[in-house]
C-alpha cells in the first residue's frame, strides 16, 4: 500500500498504514483554525529552538488537525500525541510532509498519566489543544487532561477543547442528544460532558473558562485559562 495513500476512517476500525483521512476531521479544521488564530500569538517565521511558543496537542488521532495548524503559526512548535499506537504512522505522514517543518516528532502519552511521565517540566507548555477526545473516552481522561493542565501550562496559557458538550444538565439540539445516547450504548463511561462540571474541575486545577465559542455541527470551542 503506497504511503500517500488516504484512508476513510469511521474512528471504529484500527489501522496501521501512513495517512488517515477522517471526515470530519476535515470538516471541521478550518472552522477551528479560524478560532486559533484568534488566541495564539506568535510573529516568528520559523521555530527557534525552545524559544518558540510550544502548542502540545493530546489525542492527535489521523494528525490532520495539526498539519492543517501549523503552517499557519510557522514560528510555534506543534507537539502532536497519541494513546494508541496504530495512530502515529498518520501523524508521522502529516509531521514530515508539513512545509514548515514546525510539527515535531508524535510523541505516545496516556492523558491519565502526569506529563512529567514523557519528559515535561512544570510551567512548560503555551498551548493546550484537544479536540474530540472528552465525550469519546472515560472521564478519568478529562480529569487526566484538566489536571496536566493546571500543572504544565505557564501562568495565563490557555487549553483550548472542542466537542459537543451539554450546560447545566442540558444537552441541546436534539441530534446531540441522540448522539450521547450512541455514546452511552457503545461504551458507558462515554459521554456528552457538562460545562458546568468541566468549570468545576478546571477551579480546583488553577483553571478558568475565559470564552465559549459556537462552532458548526453543534459543537463549541472552550478556551481556558491558567490562573
Amino acid at each position: 500500500m503506497a504511503n500517500d495513500v488516504a484512508m476513510f476512517f469511521t474512528g471504529e476500525e484500527s489501522y496501521k498504514g501512513e495517512k488517515l483521512i477522517y471526515p470530519a476531521a476535515s470538516r471541521n479544521q478550518d472552522p477551528i483554525l479560524q478560532v486559533l488564530k484568534r488566541f495564539i500569538i506568535c510573529d516568528a517565521d520559523n521555530i527557534e529552538d525552545e524559544e518558540s511558543p510550544l502548542f502540545l496537542e493530546i489525542a492527535s488521532g489521523s494528525g490532520q488537525h495539526v498539519a492543517h495548524f501549523a503552517p499557519n503559526f510557522p514560528g510555534v512548535r506543534f507537539q502532536p500525541t497519541e494513546v494508541d499506537d496504530s495512530l502515529i504512522g498518520s501523524i508521522s505522514y502529516y509531521a514530515n510532509h508539513c512545509k514548515t517543518k514546525n510539527i515535531l516528532t508524535p510523541m505516545l502519552i496516556d492523558i491519565c498519566n502526569n506529563l512529567s511521565a514523557y519528559g515535561f517540566e512544570e510551567n512548560s507548555v503555551d498551548y493546550m489543544y484537544n479536540a474530540n477526545m472528552i465525550h469519546i473516552s472515560p472521564y478519568a481522561c478529562t480529569v487526566g487532561l484538566f489536571e496536566n493542565a493546571g500543572n504544565y501550562l505557564k501562568p495565563d496559557a490557555l487549553m483550548i477543547t472542542y466537542g459537543p458538550y451539554s450546560k447545566d444538565g442540558q444537552i441541546t439540539p436534539e441530534s446531540n442528544v441522540q448522539f450521547h445516547a450512541s455514546l452511552k450504548a457503545r461504551n458507558a463511561e462515554w459521554g456528552i460532558r457538562d460545562i458546568t462540571d468541566l468549570i468545576k474541575l478546571a477551579e480546583t486545577n488553577n483553571l478558568s473558562l475565559m470564552d465559549t465559542i459556537e462552532m458548526p455541527a453543534n459543537n463549541k470551542t472552550l478556551i481556558w485559562k491558567k490562573n
